[in-house]
């Protein structure tokens, strides 16, 4: 019996022990992690828009809503939509950039964790350059990848999606800077 209890003490402070070191490296790397993450970011968002130098937040509730770019001469360029679904083993991230006339310029997936040589091939441009002058009615010639059809509607239905949801607000957005 006593040893029981000498054994469970001592599985208990390892346990202790593995915690709080996993817990203090936690600290530590949490905010290097962000930042990595924010860089990536702000380099996808010129990525989807070409030629865009600024990125405006639109808010709503506190809450990202969507980005409005402009160019170097301080002129409405398009917006970045950043939207999420739930693919086949993650959820998967995606930003969409649009010009005036609300057609894709370009997507970048911003995180994915799909199964490898499957699911995770929607990062790849023969996937994601589809988009590239589609609107919302033309969503539906996007090719799904074979073997990966739920990772791929994902991506087309995260994007209708948001930007359905969005659309008046860009709109208005356009309208204003004319």
């Amino acid at each position: 019996m006593r040893e029981i209890i000498r054994y469970g003490l001592i599985l208990g402070l390892v346990c202790f022990l593995a915690g709080g070191l996993l817990a203090v490296v936690n600290g530590i790397t949490a905010p290097k992690i962000q930042l990595q993450k924010e860089k990536e970011e702000d380099f996808a968002l010129r990525q989807v828009i070409y030629g865009a130098v600024m990125f405006k937040e639109k808010l709503e509730n506190g809450r990202l809503n969507y980005y409005v770019a402009y160019d170097s001469a301080n002129r409405l360029k398009g917006f970045v939509v950043k939207s999420q679904g739930r693919g086949y083993s993650s959820d998967i991230e995606v930003l969409t950039g649009l010009d005036l006339n609300l057609e894709i310029t370009d997507i970048k997936i911003l995180y994915q964790n799909e199964t490898p040589g499957l699911g995770n091939r929607i990062s790849e441009p023969g996937f994601c350059g589809q988009f590239r002058g589609k609107n919302l009615g033309s969503l539906h010639q996007i090719q799904a990848i074979t073997g990966a059809s739920i990772s791929s509607e994902a991506v087309i239905n995260s994007i209708k999606d948001r930007v359905s949801a969005l659309k008046p607000n860009l709109l208005k957005d356009i309208q204003y800077a004319r």
